[in-house]
């Protein structure tokens, strides 16, 4: 009988660890690296694909949306270098979402109607009250019809009383404090009182007189989302919200410091109901604000005056008025006349 002798057994597949192992050490850190970066940006991309501010980190985190480009960045090349190849998939696509969310939210047109009246707007955090000389000489400089000022204590009400002539600014709603929850709005346009909507800090309003059309205002200022404090932030956006829904088609300026950028979906649901970012409008859009420790084009875009879209904007400036860590937002604003 013919012997017939079995072919060899072939050896039995290394597993994939076994294969990482005889890696370079650098390439596995690498790897490793770029895996933990990139799973940081995505759960904050992820909150923002969701449509939701999530929890503490996610909130403070998404107001420098744009920023993850870095580590996004970062992780791509570490992934290369790496040879994860899942990983250089991953970094693509991540920042690909960043880059698709970095453009501006809202609707941008031109008002129907005539043009009315033209409104300068400037909304200015103050700190405490530190940033009061500078807005004063801002103010002087600039000529504002509208003034805007958050986090204006007692004494730098009383500064602003003594300093800028109540001729230019006869008309005044505030709410007093002594510290943050201090607010002021000034105005050269005849005011009447209105309810200003409730929150931790300061937030005043009032309805102007614009060459017989009423124009309702309200200075904006939430509490800021601390951790400890996001759901004081997102209720008090909240309220801001269900003001700005509801002026049954009534010219509105709201302005101030929001404590909130275009990435988060508590103030994309303020730009929802109609209302819209004058500095987007005049082409500033993600011009940063806050802070101003860091120099441009660094920080982001927390202060904003929105309006409806009654207005056209244009000229948005942010202005450095020294001892405070807001920039001014100075917005050219002009009123039209609704057809019909």
């Amino acid at each position: 009988m013919e012997h017939v002798t079995a072919p060899p057994t072939p050896p039995e597949a290394e597993p994939d660890l076994a294969v990482d192992a005889r890696r370079p050490q650098s390439h596995r850190v690498a790897a490793w690296t770029a895996g933990l970066l990139l799973a940081a940006v995505s759960a904050v991309l992820g909150c923002r694909i969701a449509d939701t501010d999530g929890v503490t980190p996610v909130p403070q985190v998404l107001a420098f949306l744009p920023w993850l480009l870095v580590p996004g960045a970062a992780a791509l090349l570490l992934a290369a270098f790496g040879r994860f190849r899942f990983g250089l998939v991953w970094a693509v696509a991540v920042l690909g979402g960043l880059a698709w969310y970095m453009e501006p939210y809202g609707t941008v047109s031109d008002p129907d109607g005539p043009p009315v009246a033209e409104i300068r707007v400037l909304a200015s955090n103050v700190e405490f009250g530190r940033g009061a000389p500078g807005l004063i000489k801002t103010v002087r400089e600039r000529k504002p019809d509208l003034v805007f000022a958050s986090e204006c204590d007692s004494a730098c009400a009383a500064k602003l009383r003594a300093e800028l002539p109540r001729s230019a600014y006869p008309y005044r709603r505030a709410v007093a404090g002594n510290g943050a929850d201090g607010s002021v709005i000034l105005s050269n346009l005849p005011l009447k009182p209105a309810a200003g909507v409730r929150g931790t800090l300061g937030m005043p309003g009032a309805v102007a007189d614009v060459k017989g059309i009423p124009v309702r205002l309200q200075l904006a200022h939430p509490m800021p989302p601390t951790p400890g404090d996001v759901d004081r932030w997102r209720t008090e956006l909240g309220r801001l919200r269900d003001y700005a829904s509801s002026g049954n088609g009534q010219p509105t300026i709201l302005a101030g410091d929001f404590n909130a950028t275009q990435d988060h979906a508590a103030f994309r649901r303020i730009l929802d109901t109609g209302l819209r970012d004058g500095a987007r409008l005049a082409g500033a859009s993600r011009t940063p604000s806050w802070p101003t420790s860091v120099p441009r084009p660094f920080g982001t875009q927390i202060d904003h005056v929105l309006a409806t879209d009654d207005f056209a904007a244009h000229g948005a400036r942010f202005l450095e008025i020294g001892n405070t860590d807001h920039r001014a937002l100075l917005v050219d604003l002009t009123l039209h006349r609704k057809p019909g």
